[in-house]
């Protein structure tokens, strides 16, 4: 799961007028705006977890299919990469699995 922050130029109903206001997102879905002027701030009513189990069920679903497709593109360049790839996992798994942490915690905080 993804968390990310971006910076916008937006209309603000409070102030009534064009500011910046901070957007985070979710997974590349809006989770909330925040005015840097007058600090009004729009969560959204997203459920954490279960963003997180359709994450996750749509990456264990469509692996077969990535993997014949990846497969049936280059069977030589496939398999001379599946080692490395196999090697990696863990590392990715780890990174993946902080940055879910990191992203709940976050949320957590803000409620």
């Amino acid at each position: 799961m993804k968390f990310s922050e971006l910076d916008a130029a937006l209309y603000c109903s409070r102030c009534h007028d064009k500011t910046l206001h901070q957007v985070e997102y979710l997974n590349n879905k809006i989770y909330s705006i925040e005015c840097t002027n007058c600090h009004h701030k729009i969560v959204s009513e997203m459920n954490p977890m279960r963003e997180l189990y359709k994450e996750v069920y749509k990456r264990v679903t469509s692996k077969p299919t990535r993997l014949t497709k990846e497969y049936k593109e280059g069977s030589t360049h496939f398999l001379g990469q599946l080692p490395k790839r196999v090697l990696s996992k863990p590392y990715r798994l780890k990174n993946y699995v902080s940055e879910t942490k990191n992203a709940l915690k976050k949320m957590k905080a803000e409620k």
